[in-house]
């Protein structure tokens, strides 16, 4: 009887991790949906992160697809800041680990969105790439506003 009263606790451990594992298993399967209409995409238990042109969408992932989901351009965004510990930290030289991983997007209203990770590398990887393509963005905008106000001062 002690036996069996030792072992239920560890049987009810088994099924609970057993249930939570089919549980992400299905937040992935919905995720994988969700992305196939995106470019670039990125998956972690805080948060869906993608990528289309311009345009990105983030938002929480669940066993239905992503939620309370959230779109903006990379157009009205001033800078792309990499946040560990609520500090902001060099994207080239990160941390090892931290606590608390985002990438936080000062827009040009006064709005600042900030997307969660789990990983220092990925968040990383992923603040590099959108900075250059954001850095990519200005050089373009600024380029055609110049060619702009040259083919105006010529009329």
């Amino acid at each position: 009887m002690e036996r069996g009263l030792f072992w239920l606790p560890l049987l009810v451990a088994f099924f609970w991790l057993a249930w939570q594992g089919s549980q992400e298993f299905k937040k992935l399967q919905a995720y994988q949906i969700w992305a196939e209409q995106f470019e670039r995409t990125k998956y972690d238990i805080y948060a869906v992160l993608a990528q289309k042109g311009n345009d990105i969408t983030w938002g929480k992932p669940t066993t239905k697809g992503p939620i309370e989901l959230e779109t903006f351009s990379l157009l009205d965004v001033q800078e792309i800041r990499f946040l560990v510990n609520d500090y902001v930290v060099d994207i080239e030289n990160p941390p090892q680990k931290g606590r608390k991983i985002e990438l936080d997007f000062l827009l040009t209203t006064p709005k600042s969105i900030r997307v969660p990770f789990t990983e220092v590398p990925l968040a990383a990887e992923w603040g590099k790439f959108l900075q250059r393509t954001l850095q990519n963005l200005q050089i373009g905008t600024a380029y055609n506003r110049s060619q702009e106000s040259g083919v105006r001062s010529q009329e």
